[in-house]
């Protein structure tokens, strides 16, 4: 589906009273809704291009990492989030997790695997020791700085 006729179809729902709109083309499909907030554009997974809401998005507020997440220890060292992404701690489903509580690592064994945008990047221990805590499981979304790990 082309990107000009979704959003002329975006620009027709503004226009008209029409609350939702879906359209489908083949194998592809696509859902407008006009929520009170704005228009709100949801597209299947195989649909190629991202669109924009007309209405600017209100972020979410949350606790920063540091409320959340207790203080280290003098002898501890955390291991936080370098990107936003999905947290992953084995190489794949049902397979053996790149470490877990009490395994002892070295300084570029790889912890865990976040995703961001498809891409899957390896996070590696910058410190050599004993795991004591992974604070985070496995397809949980991780934000930039939100600890993983505790290496003792």
């Amino acid at each position: 589906m082309d990107i000009r006729k979704v959003k002329k179809l975006i620009e027709l729902l503004e226009e008209s009273g029409i609350a939702e709109i879906e359209i489908k083309e083949g194998e592809e499909a696509v859902r407008i809704s006009r929520m009170p907030s704005g228009t709100v554009v949801h597209a299947l997974p195989q649909f190629p291009a991202a669109i924009s809401p007309a209405a600017p998005v209100q972020p979410i507020q949350s606790a920063p990492a540091s409320e959340i997440a207790p203080k280290p220890h003098a002898n501890e060292h955390v291991v936080t989030a370098p990107m936003v992404g999905t947290f992953y701690g084995s190489s794949s489903p049902g397979a053996k997790p790149f470490v877990e509580i009490g395994d002892e690592i070295k300084i570029g064994q790889v912890l865990c695997i976040i995703e961001a945008m498809k891409m899957m990047n390896q996070i590696e221990a910058d410190r050599a020791g004993r795991i004591t805590s992974i604070m985070a499981r496995n397809g949980d979304p991780v934000e930039y700085g939100q600890p993983l790990f505790v290496i003792e």
